[in-house]
């Protein structure tokens, strides 16, 4: 009877009814795994911490520190997802009269299983508070980004003085004017200025021809300056304040876009990490089993101290 190479009659004599996964070397490799990568986790942290400085120009820098961590992330990987390979290999049961290429598999898929294992315990541990800090890192900085002239406008106003600028004090202010302002006080004034900036600034960001005619009249009526005058520095006051709620929007943007940029590659160093993790963890775990199939019972006897009489 002529049988064919790829038939491996050898593995037809395993029981069928035994499991080709070793569940406890799986989980024990898992297990080293993820306390080895919290162990070198935590020891990066420490070092990254050291080099830091919260003083301008001292210690390493941001670039220095993002570089740094992309590389122990990977390293924390390797050697992590390594070791937890080779010890689901090494554990396993020895597998008898299974071809060689069989055992070679399942050696490769008891690396990948445990590095699997470990991975989802880190995520369901560390995912949960990450994903809570980015994402009141992104809510933050969407809010910075678009409530930035509001913002600014408030503080204005706080530092004014003033308690009463609400929505509606813009057009509470509107039923009051008069040709000529009358006599007020300077927080008085300061608020009503503020609320005109903030309603402006909010809508198309140009001064309404009446609310431009207003200021100057109430700036020329405390500053004893001519109407022209007035409306000058109105127009040179609210271009400042223009430009700056606008470089302060530009910064947040900017800060925006860093942040997405830092998040993204974060992301793809993570990929790329897990994915070396994922590889090593199966070569260790085919190292580990050669190990496993290696090793050879020395069978002990117990002699006896009497001679036998013949």
């Amino acid at each position: 009877m002529n049988v064919s190479p790829d038939s491996y009659p050898a593995a037809v004599e395993e029981s069928s009814s035994v499991s080709g996964v070793s569940w406890g070397a799986i989980f024990a490799g898992a297990a080293g795994a993820a306390a080895l990568s919290l162990i070198l986790i935590l020891l990066g942290s420490g070092l990254g911490f050291s080099a830091m400085s919260p003083w301008a120009n001292e210690g390493a820098s941001a670039k220095t520190i993002g570089i740094s961590t992309a590389v122990w992330l990977a390293l924390t990987q390797i050697v992590a997802s390594g070791m937890g390979g080779y010890l689901a290999g090494r554990l396993r049961v020895k597998w008898a009269n299974m071809h060689g290429d069989e055992v070679y598999f399942r050696d490769t898929a008891h690396g990948f299983l445990s590095w699997a294992v470990a991975t989802l315990v880190a995520a369901v541990l560390i995912v949960g508070s990450v994903s809570g800090i980015v994402g009141s890192g992104v809510k933050a900085g969407a809010t910075a980004a678009a409530g930035v002239a509001g913002t600014a406008a408030t503080a204005a106003g706080s530092a004014a003085g003033n308690t009463s600028s609400d929505q509606y004090g813009y057009y509470i202010d509107s039923l009051f004017r008069d040709d000529r302002p009358a006599a007020v006080s300077d927080d008085a004034a300061h608020g009503v200025v503020v609320r005109i900036f903030t309603k402006t600034m909010a809508n198309d960001g140009q001064l309404a021809p009446e609310d431009r005619t207003y200021l100057a009249q109430l700036v020329a009526q405390r500053t004893n300056m001519s109407q022209a005058d007035a409306q000058a520095r109105v127009d040179q006051v609210y271009g400042q304040a223009k430009q700056a709620v606008a470089d302060a929007k530009l910064k947040a943007q900017q800060a925006a876009d860093a942040a997405a940029k830092a998040a993204a590659t974060a992301a793809l160093w993570t990929f790329v990490s897990l994915l070396c993790g994922a590889f090593v963890a199966s070569l260790a775990a085919i190292w580990g089993g050669r190990r496993r199939d290696a090793v050879t019972y020395v069978e002990t006897r117990a002699y006896s101290n009497t001679s036998s009489i013949r």
